[in-house]
């Protein structure tokens, strides 16, 4: 890591082994002077603030059919819903009124008219509700150019795509026939063209993925160009197919998340001024484990305001935190966790990348 460093203060550029051999480095002190490298990045260049995203995961149903996610298709146990726009619009109103800045509106994918339209809808109602004053954030799958234009144009400014690997082999493992890991890089192009700020990301950990992979994933990031990163370990649902490729996972979560958190400094340090989220799966993983995905130089938080009654049912992994916290308590456990590690909320800020 001497010898990395060095070339990090020399300016030189990062190559992919670099990024390997620190993706490898044991847990332990290697592994937190990588922590605190990647936090010392992100301070230089954002400073020790944290920008709150409100999570509004609308609906869980789903066109797709991921052998990975809890939500799938044909997984006929879980409960399908779509909160109204009633209840939408109120979740997004309080965001607004407890200064967070930004909401995500999250859900299965879909591509009907019916939905096309609901979602244009929502997005014009939020803005006009928030008087313009609330970011949003779209996470709603793989589109057409014109629906992701009417979107756009209706006033959401960010879109969230996570290509969840930059390795097309791996993609196929990870997706039935009919699911195309060029479309995804379509719709990611597009994103761009229009004028988002796009974000994208990956799983960590996975069943058939390697290191080098992983150092592919943060070279993907910089090749195209990407302002946001949301990325997460892997974590096994068991009413999915790949979990079944994963049968010791319970024996694994540390290692998951050690992986995870060198995923976010890596990446951290090599594309230095991007949005990184601390997600959830670290937490699930871990209690503390979002404030140490901060530490590790992330700068993003989403916390779920979802109705609690939803909640159970959007479960793309299994052990997922906070199902039965308000949005209320959730606002002030995350204040007071954000808090004791040094880092401030930027409270009424959009939060956009330095990278945009």
């Amino acid at each position: 890591m001497t010898d990395i460093f060095a070339k990090i203060d020399s300016g030189a550029e990062l190559t992919r082994q670099d990024l390997v051999e620190m993706l490898s480095l044991p847990d332990g002190g290697q592994s937190q002077a990588l922590f605190d490298r990647a936090y010392k990045t992100k301070l230089d260049y954002i400073g020790p603030k944290v920008f709150f995203r409100g999570l509004i995961e609308f609906s869980n149903i789903c066109e797709k059919n991921c052998y990975y996610c809890g939500i799938r298709r044909d997984n006929k146990e879980t409960a399908r819903y779509v909160m109204t726009d009633g209840e939408i619009i109120r979740a997004a109103l309080w965001a607004n009124e407890c200064k967070y800045g930004s909401i995500v509106l999250q859900s299965g994918e879909r591509s009907d008219k019916n939905f096309i339209d609901g979602v244009e809808r929502l997005v014009k109602d939020i803005k006009k509700g928030s008087k313009g004053v609330l970011g949003i954030t779209l996470c709603v799958g793989e589109q057409t150019e014109e629906t992701y234009r009417r979107w756009f144009d209706a006033g959401a400014h960010r879109y969230l795509l996570r290509i969840e690997t930059s390795n097309p082999e791996l993609y196929k493992k990870l997706h039935p026939a009919d699911h195309f890991f060029e479309k995804r890089l379509e719709c990611l192009r597009m994103l761009k063209k229009i004028g988002y700020q796009v974000g994208t990301g990956v799983m960590i950990g996975l069943p058939h993925q390697t290191v080098d992979d992983l150092a592919g994933d943060i070279l993907f990031f910089r090749d195209m160009d990407i302002d946001m990163i949301g990325m997460g370990p892997y974590i096994v649902h068991e009413q999915t197919p790949l979990a079944a490729e994963f049968p010791d996972f319970t024996q694994a979560k540390e290692a998951q998340l050690n992986l995870g958190l060198k995923m976010i400094a890596a990446t951290r340090i090599l594309l230095k001024d991007v949005n990184i989220a601390a997600t959830t799966a670290l937490q699930a993983l871990r209690d503390d484990g979002r404030e140490l995905g901060l530490k590790a130089g992330a700068n993003v938080i989403m916390p779920n305001i979802t109705d609690v009654k939803y909640r159970d049912s959007y479960q793309l992994y299994q052990g997922k935190p906070c199902l039965n916290d308000s949005r209320e308590c959730c606002k002030g456990c995350l204040q007071r966790r954000i808090e004791s590690i040094g880092e401030t909320i930027a409270f009424n800020e959009w939060g956009d990348p330095l990278h945009f």
